[in-house]
């Protein structure tokens, strides 16, 4: 059996050090065979938050891959940056971003999700472009026959029945493909909330699965990750809460309030 940690919007410049070392600590006890991160590492994209960032990710000692969300890139109030240098602060998450996994019977795939400007006026909203949508695709090709395929983006591509939202443009179009192309999941971060729902696409169902939050900006529920148990080919999301409960199913910890 495969297990690995899915935790999204730690958001360093508001992040919950409480909820921090609680996951630290669980990574240390528990070994995943690896992290995967859904973005917002940082709140505002400074180069101290991707520092302090890095280096809590480094700390944890088990390989990990990292989505770029969109409280990665700077804001509107630095347009200049935002639109012509958004990524020059990275360099302390630059050797994470997308890093690929070495997981037996697994193949993670990178969905960039995030857009720099939009003809809308919410920026943070999703995007996927049909260059990210086509890289993904080629990277399914080329797993290995039999592979369970995890895609790896910051939002949600369509709805999850959160409080938050991510009106992800062309997400629907891209769930379809990547269904067709032989995705079993799509973990996200972005809403704060966890939440996993099957939906049927190209004759196939595919997983939609949402991580928490280790940051103070709790909604709807507490500080979260999920943990994935991925064997013979199926996969088990449980998520793991802040909380003196013990982990369960996503689904039954939603709605009890405790996830």
């Amino acid at each position: 059996m495969i297990r690995l940690f899915h935790v999204s919007d730690v958001h360093f410049g508001a992040e919950d050090p409480d909820a921090i070392a609680w996951f630290t600590g669980l990574v240390a006890t528990e070994r995943p065979d690896a992290v995967i991160m859904t973005g917002d590492l940082t709140m505002r994209a400074t180069t101290q938050e991707f520092q302090r960032g890095g280096d809590w990710l480094r700390s944890l000692n088990v390989p990990v891959t990292l989505e770029v969300g969109n409280h990665d890139i700077p804001y509107y109030w630095d347009p200049i940056r935002r639109l012509l240098a958004p990524y020059t602060r990275y360099a302390a998450v630059e050797k994470m971003i997308e890093h690929p996994l070495d997981l037996p019977g697994i193949t993670v795939v990178p969905l960039k999700t995030t857009a720099r400007a939009q003809w809308r006026w919410n920026w943070s909203k999703g995007r996927v472009s049909s260059g990210s949508l086509r890289r993904a695709l080629a990277l399914i090709d080329q797993a290995p026959k039999g592979d369970v395929i995890l895609v790896a983006a910051h939002h949600p591509l369509i709805e999850g029945g959160t409080r938050g939202t991510a009106r992800t443009r062309h997400g629907d179009i891209a769930l379809n493909a990547l269904a067709e192309a032989g995705a079993h999941a799509v973990l996200s971060g972005h809403v704060h909330d966890p939440f996993d729902v099957p939906v049927e696409r190209s004759g196939r169902t595919v997983r939609m699965i949402g991580a928490g939050t280790l940051s103070k900006r709790t909604r709807a529920t507490p500080a979260a990750f999920n943990e994935l148990r991925i064997q013979n080919g199926q996969i088990e999301a449980i998520a793991r809460t802040h909380t003196s409960a013990p982990p369960k199913p996503i689904e039954e910890a939603v709605a009890a309030g405790e996830a």
